[in-house]
């Protein structure tokens, strides 16, 4: 019996998806639910699984652009599983292309006197100013060819004699999406950031001294990423509208936080979502983010776990940046950018002392968010981080951590 596979419908308003890898070869044979190819979508990449186990005949090529529902392979289910060698039916061969051999040049019976130059040569040669007798022909009889002219280096100028290969492939569509999405951010929302800094010190000492515990607690490290999170929540709590956007001549707000957390997977950039962040807890936050950061690293995320979010936080600071202006994740209204750590000299009760200091920048839709209501959520921020016991542990460490 020959099974049809198709694609199947990766998520509401997908109606298209691209064939990113297959795992398995023209005619292997393969188990039911193994992973046989992987298929981007504007939105992730999702495994392919086989429906049956048999002989798989391929009917689309890697980079192809098939429709939902379209056949992408074949499995014969009556092939028995081998046993350490080849199936026992054969399976049908893709239909091979013809590749004709590359015609031979046309020989040039000429003879060339030394030092004579081809006319594509010349050009070349008369463009960098170098005379055809300052040049050693490899040719036929000595004739400089657009090789030894492209390589000449004139007395003065630069040298062009490296290597200028160029390369070109397809970008996935996951990757095409992406640069859709940051154009369409950039040309439709009155898109302004404001920067800050914060003194990470405090969130330091709490690490410091709880890290190891939490980590043998409840099998996650104590990172930065809860921090950040439980201080956007009570941010937005603050300034409802940061965690709201506009739907036509509407604004829509929520009384919930779905966090948005970009991760940077093997296809590019990833924006999972977590849930009801404002019920999470400090252990709560770090597991939900290792799950999903492992789910888009495996390439196993899904669509309904990228889409949905109110607000996204963006962590260019583990690449070293220093400051960036980030994009806004349409159609939310406001994204915060964390940057890299780095200790440096500032004042502090009329003292110069040096700390671990970081600069934040909030990107936002001027549209429905106003001067005063941005500033005032990134100040919200910079004043939990920096006092984290009362603002986010309400002055009990051990019961906010859980331990």
């Amino acid at each position: 019996m020959i099974l049809e596979m198709r694609v199947p419908s990766p998520g509401e308003s997908i109606t298209e998806v691209e064939i990113a890898e297959w795992l398995v070869a023209d005619g292997d044979y393969v188990e039911k639910d193994q992973a046989i190819a992987e298929v981007d979508s504007d939105k992730a990449t999702l495994e392919l699984p086989a429906e049956v186990s048999g002989v798989i005949t391929l009917k689309a090529e890697e980079g192809d652009a098939v429709n939902v529902g379209e056949v992408v392979c074949l499995i014969d289910t009556s092939a028995e599983a081998p046993a350490g060698g080849e199936a026992k039916v054969d399976a049908p061969k893709a239909e091979e292309k013809k590749v004709e051999a590359p015609k031979a040049a046309p020989v040039d019976n000429k003879t060339y006197a030394t030092g004579t130059a081809a006319p594509a040569a010349k050009k070349i040669l008369d463009e960098k100013g170098i005379a055809t007798s300052d040049v050693s022909g490899t040719g036929r009889d000595g004739r400089i060819t657009k090789e030894d002219a492209v390589k000449a280096i004139p007395s003065m100028g630069t040298p062009t004699g490296g290597s200028r290969s160029t390369g070109r492939k397809k970008m996935s569509m996951l990757r095409r999406k992406v640069a859709e999405r940051l154009v369409e951010a950039k040309n439709t929302t009155a898109m302004l950031t404001t920067f800050n800094e914060v003194d990470m010190q405090p969130i330091f000492d709490l690490r410091k001294e709880y890290k190891e515990d939490f980590k043998a607690k409840h099998g996650v490290g104590l990172g930065f990423m809860s921090f950040f999170s439980k201080a956007v929540v009570r941010a937005l709590a603050l300034y409802p509208d940061v965690n709201s956007m506009i739907d036509g001549k509407e604004m829509i707000t929520y009384d919930y936080c779905d966090i948005s957390i970009a991760v940077s997977g093997p296809k590019g950039l990833m924006v999972p979502v977590m849930r009801n962040t404002e019920t999470l807890t400090f252990r709560g936050i770090e597991a939900e983010i290792k799950r999903l950061a492992i789910r888009a690293r495996d390439g196993k995320i899904t669509v309904d776990e990228m889409t949905g979010g109110t607000f996204t936080i963006s962590n260019g600071g583990v690449f070293g940046s220093m400051m960036s202006t980030p994009i806004i994740n349409p159609p939310q209204s406001g994204i915060l950018g964390m940057h890299n750590i780095i200790e440096r000299p500032v004042a502090i009760d009329g003292q110069v002392v040096i700390r671990p200091m970081m600069y934040l920048a909030l990107s936002y839709d001027h549209r429905i968010i106003d001067g005063k209501e941005s500033v005032g959520f990134l100040v919200a921020i910079k004043e939990a981080l920096e006092n984290p016991v009362e603002l986010l542990m309400n002055n009990d460490i051990k019961k906010a951590l859980e331990m």
